[in-house]
């Protein structure tokens, strides 16, 4: 009988070491892939992350405090106030949805507006209504005879004109509810701020519930402030009209002035 031929011990060996380094290198391969996905996936999440983070700060709404949602008057952290004005004077807030919620949308007890306390420093805090056209004065607005904080107003170039730089701007506008010298309800608002700023917004109120004297308008302005700043750095208006989808807004008005340098801090200016 013929001898089986053996396989020398050496060659053995080299087949064995060549199994044990393909072995190696498909898991050294798995295990990159894996981690490579991994580290993506944490990097992905934590950018999504990151723009809802920011998304909420910068969208976040004053928060409500009462049944008739007044706006929160410790606001000098919050996300509006700390904006910087970048070149677009009025801004969407919560995508242009107002955050009122349906008990503050009530109607039961028909049209009201209140006015928040003046803080410490005896600034105007915010203001808001269930508004409807049995509120809105006949007479005529009387000329304002007090002066919100940091209004030192002054002259300035505006659109080719010397104007006043500063206007009292009403937070609830008198044609709403008929309030005037009510320091509850004034701050200090450039001319842009108020006219054609809020302005716009108001009249486009006004016209709905004139035309519509039965619906109500549901409506809340809040200033924001940093620290002890006596200007506010701007203005929130949200509005819904009851029972349509007519009106309805959510926004932040800076209160800046072009070619103007505002000192928020006690309201003296200077221009460019």
């Amino acid at each position: 009988m013929a001898s089986k031929k053996q396989v020398p011990q050496s060659g053995f060996i080299s087949i064995i070491g060549l199994i044990i380094l393909v072995a190696l290198a498909a898991s050294w391969f798995t295990g990159s892939s894996t981690s490579n996905k991994h580290q993506q996936y944490n990097a992905n999440t934590a950018t999504s992350k990151a723009i809802r983070d920011s998304q909420h700060s910068v969208s976040q709404p004053a928060t409500t405090a009462s049944q008739k949602g007044q706006p929160d008057t410790n606001q000098a952290q919050t996300g509006l106030a700390q904006l910087n004005f970048n070149g677009q004077q009025i801004i969407q807030v919560n995508n242009g949805q107002p955050n009122f919620t349906a008990e503050q949308l009530n109607t039961t007890h028909g049209a009201w507006a209140t006015y928040q306390p003046l803080d410490n420093l005896g600034r105007a805090t915010g203001a808001s209504a269930l508004l409807n056209k049995s509120l809105m004065p006949h007479a005529k607005r009387q000329r304002l005879t007090v002066n919100p904080t940091g209004f030192k107003n002054r002259k300035v170039p505006i659109n080719g004109h010397i104007e006043w730089l500063y206007n009292r701007s009403h937070l609830i506008g008198y044609q709403f509810t008929g309030q005037n010298n009510n320091l509850q309800n004034l701050v200090t608002g450039t001319r842009s701020l108020n006219d054609p700023g809020m302005s716009y917004y108001e009249n486009m109120v006004a016209s709905y519930l004139k035309s519509h004297p039965n619906d109500y308008v549901r409506y809340q302005v809040t200033p924001y402030y940093r620290a002890q700043e006596l200007v506010p750095r701007g203005v929130q208006m949200q509005a819904e009209s009851i029972g349509s989808q007519t009106i309805r807004f959510n926004l932040y008005i800076f209160n800046v002035q072009s070619g103007v340098n505002i000192n928020y801090q006690n309201g003296y200016s200077s221009t460019n």
